[in-house]
């Protein structure tokens, strides 16, 4: 094997070959629908972080701030430092108070690291607001898959695409002897983020919220947003309706106070939504009869089940003949007196007036 190449010294770079060097694996730009998107294919370390740190806010944070939600694309980044996991973190943390997201053990110095983020940044948080969602294929290693693990753990990222590759945190190539062989072996692990002991993804990787293959997770990531963005809508137009049309009148400000507060952060799919929003309306109300249904655009084809449409019901003439005023009797209402002198009728629908007067 050969021996690994050196990179050159941090600190013999120049500050343009150090900006150079970070945007061969950094890109951003501003999708459909106002999505911040920001691919990252390598984490800097610390020293690289603060010498640009100015550079990255002015030239790429500023212009993603303006967006209504964030798309962080690591499927392609497979490592990093461990020292720049707090400048990512922070950036997304909407809290003000600082936060511990994990504990480092290393092994050749036999020591553990705690990981926090920072007391402030320059520029701006993102908002607490906004949607972010990674992306991860199952090249995601490293501390890529830390990132997206904490960020998964602290509720902040729908993470989006494949399990992750369930690597190593770091890696380090070592020596065998005076010989020209080198063995790769992991150094450092994580002891579990946000303080879960021994629950991390080493070994197992960062299973996704909502999974689907990497090259499509772009696209089913940005259908998330646009469904989570009408969230608000939704919500509005239920309120209305159940403030103009439920009957249980005494029990519609319970309702309206319950989806005011309800915590939609989980929801990826209209099937959520509606689940989530059916278990949380019937037991405030205690009325199984209060149902949310998804209902499908015109013109929209959800299947082969759903391409033909219904005929709208027409109300029959009611005939002049009596025998065939008996036999419309018959094809609408079943009537029979059951054992025990229990009458029984039935019928499928209610007809108008007009055929239930002259009948």
């Amino acid at each position: 094997l050969e021996a690994p190449r050196q990179a050159p010294a941090l600190k013999n770079l120049t500050l343009e070959e150090l900006i150079a060097g970070l945007q061969n694996g950094l890109h951003h730009e501003v999708l459909e629908g106002n999505v911040g998107y920001l691919r990252v294919d390598d984490i800097p370390g610390q020293e690289v972080m603060s010498k640009l740190r100015s550079f990255l806010v002015a030239n790429v944070w500023r212009k993603l701030m303006g967006t209504s939600a964030l798309v962080l694309d690591l499927r392609h980044c497979t490592g990093g430092r461990i020292s720049g996991i707090p400048y990512v973190i922070s950036y997304l943390h909407p809290g003000n108070t600082v936060l511990h997201v994990d504990t480092i053990y290393d092994r050749p110095s036999n020591t553990t690291t705690e990981i926090w983020t920072l007391p402030e940044v320059l520029g701006e948080n993102y908002s607490a607001d906004k949607d972010v969602v990674v992306l991860t294929s199952s090249r995601t290693g490293g501390v890529a898959e830390n990132i997206a693990y904490i960020l998964k753990q602290m509720r902040r990222a729908i993470v989006v695409g494949e399990r992750t590759a369930g690597g190593a945190l770091d890696l380090q190539k070592l020596r065998i002897g005076q010989s020209d062989f080198f063995l790769t072996v992991p150094v450092s692990r994580s002891l579990g983020p946000l303080g879960e002991g021994s629950q991390t993804w080493e070994g197992s990787g960062v299973l996704p919220c909502v999974g689907t293959p990497a090259e499509q997770a772009l696209e089913k990531a940005l259908a998330i947003l646009t469904l989570r963005r009408a969230l608000p809508g939704v919500i509005q137009r239920l309120q209305e309706a159940l403030k103009e049309y439920y009957t249980l009148v005494d029990r519609v400000p319970a309702l309206l106070h319950h989806l005011a507060n309800m915590d939609l952060s989980s929801v990826v799919s209209e099937e959520d939504l509606v689940t989530k929003l059916n278990a949380g309306l019937q037991a405030v109300s205690e009325d199984p009869r209060l149902l949310v249904q998804v209902v499908k655009s015109k013109g929209t084809s959800y299947g082969p089940e759903d391409e033909a449409e219904e005929p709208p019901e027409v109300e029959p003439e009611v005939p002049e003949d009596e025998a065939a005023r008996l036999a419309l009797v018959d094809s609408v209402f079943q009537v029979s007196v059951l054992p025990g002198n229990v009458g029984y009728l039935r019928f499928d629908r209610f007809a108008d007036a007009s055929v239930i007067g002259p009948l």
